[in-house]
């Protein structure tokens, strides 16, 4: 079994965690770490992955301002999406196997196998503090069905008529076959955040969380635990924690 190291860094910066990943998955591809798994949260942000619309973000530079919110275009794939205080943010930064496309690119089945192994990851970790969650089809994220998302007694009506994304998916896989950005799953942030963009853009999917749905919800240490349990057990994976500092 392989070791992946964990690495716990509290709230980071959006560019800082970026430059990091960048340090890391060059480190990777020359094997100087082992695979490592990166779980922390962000000050409010918003991000656009490669496929994003600007149309999708619904606030004005004076409203981002006023409110402090940072907005980046990355390198990942989707479209826009939140990050904040709250949010459970998993960057993987894993050697998943040589490219062998044309293009330097890892074949589409192990891509797309890569993100249903995060999904399945994310379900599990949902499942063990006693929420049902799944995937879409034709959808990357995990989901609540909209009979169970219509018991938030805080969410918008569109909650009440179709699946809402608990957890957003934006991967990465350079032509080293590293992997970098990840996963984001809501455990308790500020919610109203989300109203400023259309996220992935999928007008007609609400974002929820984990303390939407549970009396008591967890502290996002739990979810961390059990991220890095399931992580392990999914990828078989060695999870080995690395004191920070």
């Amino acid at each position: 079994m392989l070791p992946c190291e964990v690495r716990r860094l509290g709230c980071v910066p959006y560019a800082r965690a970026w430059e990091l990943q960048r340090q890391l998955a060059t480190q990777r591809a020359a094997d100087a770490i082992p695979d490592t798994l990166l779980l922390l949260e962000h000050p409010h942000t918003y991000t656009f992955g490669r496929k994003g619309q600007p149309s999708n973000l619904l606030l004005s530079e004076a409203e981002l301002e006023k409110r402090g919110i940072a907005v980046y275009w990355v390198d990942r794939g989707g479209d826009i999406t939140y990050h904040g205080p709250g949010q459970l943010v998993g960057y993987p930064i894993l050697k998943l196997g040589a490219p062998t496309t044309e293009e330097g690119r890892l074949p589409q089945a192990d891509y797309v196998g890569y993100i249903r192994k995060l999904e399945e990851m994310l379900i599990t970790v949902c499942a063990r503090f006693g929420l049902v969650t799944g995937q879409l089809h034709g959808l990357t994220g995990v989901w609540v069905q909209a009979d169970l998302a219509s018991r938030c007694p805080h969410c918008p009506p569109a909650a009440r008529l179709a699946p809402a994304k608990i957890a957003a998916i934006g991967v990465k896989v350079d032509a080293r076959g590293i992997s970098q950005h990840g996963f984001a799953l809501n455990v308790n942030p500020d919610m109203e955040y989300f109203n400023g963009i259309i996220g992935c853009g999928l007008a007609g999917h609400a974002a929820i969380s984990m303390a939407d749905l549970l009396a008591e919800p967890p502290s996002l240490s739990a979810v961390m635990d059990e991220v890095v349990r399931q992580f392990g057990r999914i990828f078989d994976r060695r999870m080995v924690e690395v004191e920070e500092g």
